[in-house]
């Protein structure tokens, strides 16, 4: 499968494993407590460990002190973190010097988005999402995907908000995305998922042909 799909918000092991067996690249952790998605670190590390290797776990963290999310990052055992608010290439940097690679997430659009990504271009992999909503993150908000395929010109990167099985296939024609990240889209209720709406996701992405070269986002 080229296009990589991670599962956002997981705080349920059966439902992680579930997500991973039918062909999820990534699982989301939220560490933002204003989230109803919020998973504390002791549920993480527990989910993480019934983890597959070939899926990667990701830790999302929003305005955080650097220290915090590398002591996060070491609790749960996570190589991979996410960093959804308005957080510097300093803090890219220092992050990637301990070790964790760093997805950053731009709320941007057109020649701004642009801008943005040969900022951050610093970071392993960056992430272009909706932003509307009344906390970070998608918060289920579809948008004009296709203000992001110029970027897809320069690198591959994942696209999120508002995905859900009847709208990701022209999602991904329209952005030329390389991996979607899908939260409430595969949900029955806020931090709960729904494993047949992740099957549907799943499957409409194996079905889909990319019409650009994709990169792999998730090793």
């Amino acid at each position: 499968m080229s296009i990589q799909i991670k599962i956002c918000g997981l705080t349920n092991v059966e439902e992680a494993i579930a997500c991973a067996e039918a062909g999820a690249s990534a699982i989301g952790f939220i560490f933002y407590p204003p989230s109803p998605r919020f998973v504390n670190l002791g549920d993480a590390r527990i989910i993480r460990e019934a983890l597959p290797s070939s899926v990667t776990p990701v830790g999302v963290f929003v305005d955080l002190p650097v220290e915090e999310v590398i002591l996060t990052a070491r609790k749960v055992g996570l190589k991979t973190v996410q960093l959804h608010g308005n957080e510097s290439i300093f803090a890219v940097r220092v992050l990637q010097q301990e070790g964790l690679r760093v997805i950053k997430v731009l709320r941007s659009s057109g020649r701004q988005l642009l801008l943005e990504a040969e900022e951050y271009s610093l970071a392993d992999c960056l992430l272009v999402e909706a932003g509307h909503g009344a906390l970070p993150g998608g918060n289920g908000s579809t948008w004009l995907w296709s203000e992001a395929k110029p970027l897809a010109e320069r690198m591959p990167y994942i696209l999120a908000g508002g995905l859900t099985a009847k709208n990701i296939s022209d999602a991904l024609r329209d952005s030329g995305a390389s991996a979607v990240d899908v939260s409430s889209g595969a949900e029955c209720s806020p931090g709960r998922k729904d494993i047949q709406k992740v099957k549907d996701i799943i499957s409409k992405v194996r079905d889909f042909t990319p019409t650009t070269k994709t990169g792999v986002i998730f090793p």
